[in-house]
């Protein structure tokens, strides 16, 4: 699974015109899931972003999770995260899974925020047209990808 985690003052998605989702702060998260993906990898990401330290504490460092500022998460679905640029000027997709694979992994996903114990997740309307806005904070934005972290050491075990 790959994600970008960006820290937001506030975030939301519309769909056909009507706000679906809004956050304060805390997290906007786009997460695409891709083939081969497993209910495992969810798991480890939800930990992960549950657990990242980007939140500033009264030193101005940032110390503090999404858990510690009782912040909130607007998770977006979004296929494209999985797109191949290597070859020509169009990406291909093939690398992202399957909608009825996908769905299911990326509920699990938001099933395991909400049991890492944050409070508030929004979401955005799996496979529809989204407008996203946002105001990030800081900026900090961040790529995850539980590829990545195969090659290395499993965080958050």
């Amino acid at each position: 699974m790959k994600a970008v985690f960006q820290r937001v003052t506030r975030a939301s998605v519309t769909v056909d015109n009507r706000v679906i989702g809004s956050i304060g702060d805390g997290v906007l998260l786009l997460v695409g899931v891709c083939d081969g993906d497993t209910e495992a990898e969810a798991a480890v990401l939800a930990r992960k972003v549950a657990q990242l330290r980007v939140f500033c504490d009264e030193n101005d460092k940032m110390n503090r999770s999404v858990l510690d500022i009782d912040g909130s998460i607007l998770a977006v679905s979004q296929f494209t995260l999985c797109a191949n640029t290597k070859h020509g000027r169009r990406p291909d997709f093939f690398g992202a899974a399957h909608p009825s694979i996908a769905q299911p992994l990326f509920d699990y996903f938001v099933e395991q925020l909400r049991a890492a114990g944050v409070t508030n997740v929004q979401t955005g309307e799996f496979g529809a047209d989204m407008k996203v806005e946002l105001l990030n904070d800081g900026p900090v934005t961040i790529i995850l990808d539980t590829n990545e972290w195969k090659k290395g050491t499993e965080p958050c075990k």
